[in-house]
């Protein structure tokens, strides 16, 4: 597999990596990441934390594991600091095999107008818009 990275220099909002099939020339996976910094207050050395959340993934030929391997490399060279994930879909089959930290909280959504079921995270998908 080709694997080629499209950041969008100019913008510096998302990230997407995307997995090539080198005969058919066709997108068979992609993973997404957006950049969120945050101002550090009171510290002489360091001025800026620079987050990366991950967005948006689908998978054809590479396993879940190794495109999230791909995205925390990514990140890193890209020179972010902290890569976040929520425990929602899929995720769980990489945040403990590549070390995740769980969180010191949880995320609060409120929907308004809608009724849902009980839920456990692998039911629950989120698009932020």
């Amino acid at each position: 597999m080709r694997r080629v990275t499209v950041p969008r220099k100019q913008a510096g909002v998302v990230y997407t990596y995307v997995v090539e099939d080198p005969d058919t020339k066709q997108v068979t996976d992609m993973v997404s990441f957006y950049a969120l910094p945050s101002s550090i207050l009171g510290n002489d050395k360091h001025r800026t934390l620079c987050a990366a959340y991950s967005y948006y993934y689908f998978r054809t030929k590479t396993p879940l594991l190794q495109l999230m391997h791909d995205a925390l490399i990514l990140a890193k060279r890209l020179d972010f600091d902290v890569f976040n994930a929520l425990d929602i879909l899929q995720n769980e089959v990489f945040l403990k095999e590549l070390k995740f930290g769980i969180g010191d909280g949880a995320l609060q959504y409120y929907l308004y107008n809608w009724r849902c079921p009980p839920a456990t995270p692998g039911q629950v998908g989120l698009v932020l818009l």
